[in-house]
C-alpha cells in the first residue's frame, strides 16, 4: 500500500474516525475543523466522542507524526492528494437533506486544491451530490468520488478497521480507484460503482435497517395482542439466512444520527423522482406509531382518569439513542420522554453517559447522579437505553425508591426474573409481564 497525503474535514464522529483510522494504516492525515477549541482539545489528543479506541488511535497517530488538526481548511488540502468531506448533513425543510455545509467548504476549497486530486463524500449524501460539488469546484482536473461510511456509534473504528464492504463510487474509474487503494490491506470486498449508485447503496441500506426495526416493533405489539413471546419468534425467524437475526430487536422506536433523517431524506428523493414507495412511508408511519403506543402503556398503568399524566412522576433510566455513546441525536428515548412530558409527566432521569448538568435538557427533565435518585417517588421506571450498568443493578434498592413497583423495559434487556424476585412488576415489549414475586 503507498502511503498518501490526505485532508479530512471535518471532526465529528466519522471525520474523527476516518482521519486517525487512515493514519493508522500509514497514510498522513490533516484534519481540519471550524471549532478552535476542538482543534486545541484534539492537538492534545482529548477526544470530546465517546468511542471504544478512538482516543488511542489520535495519540499514537499524533505521536507518531502521521496526524495534525488544524483550523484551516484550505491549508489543510494544499498538499492533498485525497481530501474527505466528512460534513454534516442534517435533516433540513421538508425532510431534505441539508447540505449547506458541503457547499460552504466545496466554496472554500475550490481554488486551492491541488491538480489531479479527488475529492471524497464521506457524509451521507442524496444522489446526485457528487454531480453538484463536481460543478460547484468548477475544476475539471479534480475528480469527485462517493465513499460512504458504514459505520455504527460505539463501533466505528472496529467498523473501519473490519468492515463488511467498501463502497466506492465516481465516474472517474481511475479517481475510484485511487481511493479504494487507501483500505489496501483492509479484509473487505471493493465495490466499486458510479456515484449514484455510492449515495443510493447508503440510503437504501439505512432504510432497510429502519424497516427491519420497525417490522420487529410492529410484530412485538402482535405478540402481545395474541400471548407470543417476540424473542421465540424473532428467534425463530432469524435462523433463515434469508432474514437474519439482526436489526430485529424491538425497542422504543428506532433513532440516532443517521436513521430518521436518511430515511426522510430517501422520502424526499422518492418524490423529487415521481416514484412512489409506500414502504418506506409506512416504516416512517409505524416507528412513530409504536412510540406512541409505549406511550399509551405507561398512561394506562399511572395516568389520571382524563388521560394525562399530571403530577405523576417517573423515572428513566436511559437517554443516549444507544449504550456506548453519548449522542442524543434522534434518540427515541428522548422521543418517548417529549411525548410523557406532554401529557403532564414529571420526569427525572439517570444515564451513564450524561454526568454533566445539560442546561438543553431542563425543560424536558431533570438528570440526576444515580439511578436510586431517580426512581425516588416515581410511580414507574422506564428502561429506554440498554447500558449493561442497568442489567446489574440494585433491583431491590430501585424498588425500595419507586412509589409503585413497575418497571416498564422498553429494550428488552434486563432479566425480568431478577426483577419480579426484587419485588417489581417487568413489562417488556412483546413478552409476556413478569409479575411481582408476591
Amino acid at each position: 500500500m503507498q502511503a498518501r497525503r490526505v485532508a479530512v474535514i471535518g471532526t465529528g464522529y466519522v471525520g474523527l474516525t476516518t482521519g486517525a483510522c487512515l493514519a493508522a494504516l500509514g497514510h498522513r492525515v490533516v484534519c481540519a475543523d471550524a471549532d478552535a477549541g476542538k482543534v486545541e482539545r484534539l492537538r492534545r489528543a482529548e477526544v470530546d466522542i465517546m468511542e471504544p479506541r478512538l482516543p488511542e488511535l489520535v495519540e499514537e497517530g499524533l505521536a507518531a507524526g502521521r496526524l495534525t488538526f488544524v483550523q484551516d481548511t484550505p491549508a489543510a488540502v494544499r498538499e492533498a492528494e485525497i481530501v474527505f468531506l466528512c460534513l454534516p448533513t442534517p435533516m433540513g425543510s421538508g425532510g431534505a437533506a441539508d447540505l449547506a455545509a458541503v457547499e460552504a467548504v466545496a466554496d472554500e476549497i475550490r481554488a486551492v486544491l491541488p491538480h489531479g486530486c479527488a475529492v471524497v463524500n464521506k457524509s451521507t449524501v442524496p444522489v446526485g451530490t457528487s454531480e453538484r460539488v463536481a460543478a460547484l469546484l468548477g475544476r475539471p482536473d479534480v475528480s469527485v468520488v462517493s465513499n460512504p461510511e458504514f459505520l455504527r456509534e460505539g463501533r466505528a473504528v472496529q467498523d473501519f478497521m473490519h468492515p463488511d464492504r467498501l463502497v466506492v463510487g465516481s465516474a472517474d474509474e481511475d479517481a475510484a480507484r485511487l481511493v479504494a487503494d487507501l483500505y489496501a490491506g483492509l479484509d473487505a470486498p471493493t465495490l466499486l460503482m458510479d456515484a449514484a449508485g455510492a449515495e443510493l447503496t447508503k440510503y437504501a441500506a439505512n432504510f432497510f435497517l429502519a424497516m427491519k426495526l420497525s417490522f420487529a416493533n410492529n410484530l412485538a405489539t402482535l405478540c402481545e395482542a395474541l400471548g407470543a413471546d417476540i424473542d421465540d419468534v424473532t428467534r425463530g425467524i432469524g435462523h433463515d439466512p434469508r432474514i437474519g437475526g439482526a436489526f430485529l430487536q424491538p425497542g422504543p422506536g428506532w433513532g440516532g444520527s443517521c436513521l430518521p433523517k436518511d430515511t426522510h431524506a430517501l422520502l424526499t428523493v422518492c418524490e423529487q423522482a415521481g416514484v412512489d414507495f409506500p414502504l418506506l412511508r409506512a416504516t416512517i408511519e409505524t416507528n412513530l406509531k409504536h412510540q406512541q403506543t409505549l406511550v399509551e402503556r405507561v398512561v394506562a398503568g399511572c395516568g389520571q382518569p382524563d388521560g394525562s399524566l399530571r403530577g405523576v412522576r417517573l423515572a428513566l433510566f436511559g437517554l443516549t439513542f444507544k449504550a456506548g455513546t453519548s449522542d442524543l441525536r434522534d434518540s427515541p428515548a428522548l422521543a418517548v420522554a417529549r411525548a410523557l412530558r406532554e401529557r403532564g409527566a414529571e420526569l427525572y432521569a439517570y444515564d451513564p453517559a450524561l454526568s454533566e448538568t445539560r442546561p438543553d435538557l431542563s425543560d424536558l427533565l431533570t438528570l440526576t447522579a444515580t439511578p436510586e435518585e431517580a426512581a425516588g417517588g416515581a410511580a414507574a421506571c422506564l428502561v429506554l437505553t440498554e447500558w449493561p450498568h442497568f442489567h446489574d443493578l440494585d433491583w431491590e434498592a430501585v424498588a425500595g425508591r419507586l412509589a409503585s413497583p413497575v418497571v416498564h423495559d422498553f429494550r428488552n434487556f434486563l432479566d425480568a426474573e431478577r426483577l419480579r424476585r426484587a419485588g417489581l412488576t417487568c413489562r417488556a415489549v412483546g413478552r409476556p409481564v413478569a409479575v411481582a414475586a408476591g
